[in-house]
């Protein structure tokens, strides 16, 4: 599992990008920005929409003012079910990034087997990456909501 003081993994996001869908390279992404990453089960799912998505939207322009580049939505979706959800909820400064595999979830080792609700997804957690290098790693425990939320965050920051 990723900790503190250690590098992003390498590998490929998605995001939909004017209509169109790019593969982000994470190598290249994190390298010379500080980004705020936080992730979530599931698009559209009760608390990823009513609190933990909608907390760094509120917050985004003080998150921004502390020197952050980016802040960035993850989940074990596509790339068209975060683009959906992103517009649903007006983040428009948040970028909604999608791990439709898997896979660099797990090369974080930060996955969870949930069964007939959707399979292999994200645990919830948040992070704050500078230059390719996690500062600070917040996990949640299952069923929990307290330690990613964009306020601990902002002030983490």
């Amino acid at each position: 599992m990723i900790t503190e003081n250690t590098k992003m993994p390498s590998g490929q996001l998605q995001q939909m990008v004017n209509g169109n869908m790019v593969t982000i390279e994470t190598d290249e992404f994190f390298a010379d920005k500080k980004v705020v990453l936080f992730a979530v089960p599931g698009a559209f799912t009760p608390t990823c929409s009513e609190a933990h998505l909608p907390g760094y939207i509120v917050l985004a322009d003080q998150i921004k003012a502390k020197g952050v580049d980016a802040i960035v939505c993850l989940s074990v979706n596509d790339a068209f079910v975060m683009n959906a959800w992103g517009n649903s909820q007006n983040a428009e400064n948040v970028m909604m990034m999608a791990d439709g595999d898997g896979s660099y979830t797990k090369a974080l080792g930060l996955e969870m087997e949930t069964g007939t609700f959707g399979g292999l997804r994200s645990q919830r957690y948040s992070m704050i990456v500078d230059k390719g290098i996690v500062t600070r790693l917040n996990i949640e425990q299952p069923k929990q909501f307290e330690v990613s939320t964009a306020q601990v965050a902002l002030e983490q920051l």
